[in-house]
């Protein structure tokens, strides 16, 4: 029978309680790798009043009852402190770390002339500080393999980016601000890290989960025995893809991802350049140039990509 293709490996899953990361996780835990379940929060009591062991816990149990490895961790990434012990304890359970996968987010949407400091500080906190965190303590990790293996290592980093950062969601100025971050410190991260075999990719994942439900309460509802096209499922397979051997090549991509469709985003370039006639620009001949060159551009169209939106299967 042949190995399955992350035998042998360990991963974290942050925000792998529910919706996204769960599929994630139990998607890496199914093809062969050990998992840490990360997952903010401390045990709590079901609707009867009988004490819960916690969404983190429960799929760490998921993944023992299917025959994986799988253990729980409540700790918040954002954090940086608790974020380093995640990955400790990935290290010092299953001997290594080998794939990171940062999931974990809240929504605090509103619009930028409505939305709160706290509502802007969380999110970024979260999403990018998050990301941060968990990448600097794995990257260390790696980096001291490395040197002690005299070249490079197995290591896998898979980053939770959105379409709303690719669309400039108007309603998300938080959200798409954290998610453009996030891309920024993947395509940094996968040049920094190439040279000791890491990878490091983002997805922009679309799929119904608790989080979501209200921003995707108007899309298609799947018929009677079908999978939902916004089910966390369609996601989950990718990121397997990512974290494995056969992805080795695939670094500092965007990719999107959702109802039996993936997406690679390609690199901005440039459009137009502009140069002065003159040892420096006046503000007279730069209208003279870029005005004219808006001025038969269509009314709206911004750096934003809003046509990612209509990506559909088939």
């Amino acid at each position: 029978m042949a190995a399955l293709p992350l035998e042998g490996l360990s991963a974290i899953v942050t925000g792998a309680g529910r919706g996204l990361g769960r599929a994630e996780a139990l998607e890496l835990a199914r093809l062969g790798a050990s998992v840490v379940v990360n997952d903010f929060g401390q045990p709590g009591r079901d609707g009867s009043g009988q004490a819960s062991a916690g969404p983190a816990e429960e799929v760490a149990a998921e993944i023992r009852a299917a025959g994986g490895r799988a253990t729980a961790h409540t700790g918040d990434v954002a954090d940086h402190q608790q974020a380093g012990e995640l990955v400790r304890l990935a290290i010092d359970t299953y001997g290594k770390l080998d794939i990171l996968v940062n999931n974990a987010g809240i929504l605090r949407d509103r619009m930028i002339f409505s939305m709160s400091e706290e509502e802007w500080d969380s999110v970024i906190h979260v999403h990018l500080k998050g990301h941060f965190n968990t990448t600097h303590f794995a990257a260390a990790h790696w980096r001291e393999r490395s040197k002690a293996a005299g070249g490079p290592v197995y290591g896998r980093i898979v980053n939770t980016s959105s379409e709303a950062f690719l669309a400039g969601s108007a309603g998300q100025p938080n959200y798409a601000a954290a998610k453009g971050g996030i891309v920024g410190l993947t395509t940094s991260t996968a040049l920094a890290l190439a040279k000791y075999g890491v990878t490091a990719n983002a997805i922009c994942p679309r799929a119904r989960t608790r989080m979501t439900e209200d921003v995707f309460a108007g899309f298609q509802e799947p018929g009677r025995g079908q999978l939902d096209p916004l089910a966390p499922e369609h996601v989950s397979p990718l990121v397997g893809y990512l974290a494995s051997p056969a992805a080795a090549k695939v670094n500092g991509q965007l990719l999107v991802v959702h109802g039996g469709m993936v997406a690679v985003i390609e690199r901005p370039r440039v459009a137009a350049t502009f140069d002065t006639a003159k040892e420096v620009f006046s503000y007279q001949e730069l209208d003279e140039l870029i005005s004219p060159y808006y001025a038969d551009r269509p009314a709206g169209e911004t750096f934003a990509a809003a046509e990612v939106l209509g990506l559909k299967h088939g």
